[in-house]
């Protein structure tokens, strides 16, 4: 699966105003804020899964005009391949997805992968693979206002005690597969965890993120099925400490601090 990290690697400021009571959401609902959103920018470094070659950086943009949030989310890498993910949302007492896109390019920087995703028109037009192998797709789909992906990801996780049942958050996402698939995915709250690093140590909170679909049950989810998790540090709001997983449907594995 694409990295779903999107907004994770930029430091952020948020002002809390609070939460009503209210019943528990089903997935597609929108999910309820705690957090308002702003204008934020900056930069992450991508490490391979032990973390200890950088191979590459995230370059992240984040603008709030009234009450729409747009997204920007660039990861390249050392080798000339990239992933860019963006994003357009209502804000308010709650996120509601409006459009986005997803595009992956190769280390020869051709696109292999171009999503764009319409929530508020129900559509999906996608381009994948090159050459004589390159396949195309634009298709009505349903798509709820809980729709997200990309830098939207981490504002779910964020305001994930907003709107946990039984310590889990399910929301629906368009993934690459790499031909889009739309699937329903699923934040899950782990045990406690300290994370080792220069100057001391930090003490976070686990989150894994998985499809609510058995990998077993379909071989186009074991392409997105390997663990992606979160080490969140608990605070007004929470922050990211690392985040350990895939980087997309390719499976290569990294760690972002």
């Amino acid at each position: 699966m694409r990295l779903l990290t999107a907004t994770i690697f930029a430091g952020m400021q948020f002002a809390w105003f609070g939460q009503s009571i209210a019943a528990p959401r089903s997935t597609g609902d929108p999910v309820r804020l705690m957090w308002t959103e702003g204008d934020v920018a900056g930069t992450s470094t991508i490490y391979d899964p032990q973390g200890r070659v950088e191979i590459g950086f995230i370059d992240y943009h984040q603008r709030l005009h009234g009450d729409r949030l747009t997204s920007v989310r660039i990861a390249r890498f050392r080798d000339g391949s990239s992933d860019e993910d963006s994003a357009e949302a209502r804000v308010g007492d709650t996120l509601e997805a409006i459009s986005g896109q997803s595009i992956m390019r190769n280390a020869r920087g051709e696109t292999v992968v171009d999503i764009s995703i319409d929530v508020a028109g129900s559509r999906i037009v996608a381009a994948w693979g090159t050459g004589e192998d390159r396949q195309t797709m634009d298709e009505h789909t349903e798509l709820p206002k809980g729709t997200y992906w990309g830098p939207l990801i981490f504002i779910v996780l964020k305001n994930f005690d907003a709107n946990a049942t039984d310590d889990r958050v399910v929301f629906r996402t368009v993934a690459p597969t790499p031909r889009p698939m739309v699937i329903d995915m699923a934040l899950t709250r782990g045990a406690p965890a300290t994370l080792e690093r220069v100057g001391g140590r930090l003490e976070t909170r686990r989150y894994e993120l998985t499809p609510t679909i058995h990998w077993s049950l379909d071989p186009i989810v074991r392409l997105i099925a390997p663990e992606a998790t979160f080490f969140i540090m608990p605070g007004e709001p929470p922050s990211l400490a690392r985040f350990r997983g895939p980087r997309n449907y390719a499976r290569q594995g990294i760690m972002i601090e």
